[in-house]
């Protein structure tokens, strides 16, 4: 007869969270919206919601030209695109995202590089760090805190 094929366990993911992991995932989320947005991701947001376009009216001196030698000059410009918020991509959509992709296009390589950093830093620091982040989980984080966080 021939062998019974018994059921394999389900795997479970970590039942705790690790505080590293969340600082390296804030920090390559800062490393985005810095790039993409001009601000923090707590920024991104909660930031406000000024993105728009102002006219401006300035008086040139033209000598002869126009009534008593001055010329109004008006001209659109775009205001708040410095830092885009959430607030701003939803009540301007089709300006904040033209702001984002001209950021993403000039930040591109200064960005991948720094996500670089972090990703080889991060790496080496834990494997580097090993051992005291285990004797830290070990003897204060797991019998202060329970077993749902660890460093």
């Amino acid at each position: 007869m021939a062998r019974r094929r018994t059921k394999s366990k389900r795997r479970r993911g970590p039942r705790s969270v690790s505080l590293l992991n969340a600082l390296e995932a804030y920090t390559y989320g800062a490393i985005l919206s810095e790039g993409i947005a001009g601000t923090s991701p707590w920024g991104l947001l909660t930031g406000a919601t000024d993105i728009g376009y102002a006219t401006s009216t300035s008086y040139a001196d033209g000598w002869g030209a126009g009534y008593a030698g001055y010329q109004p000059t008006t001209s659109t410009v775009a205001v708040g695109t410095g830092q885009i918020s959430l607030g701003d991509i939803i009540s301007e959509p089709g300006q904040a995202l033209g702001v984002m992709t001209s950021n993403f296009q000039s930040n591109m390589i200064p960005m991948a590089v720094q996500s670089l950093a972090v990703g080889v830093g991060f790496r080496f620091g834990k494997r580097l760090l090993r051992r005291p982040l285990a004797n830290i989980n070990r003897n204060i984080m797991k019998p202060m805190l329970g077993a749902g966080i660890k460093l």
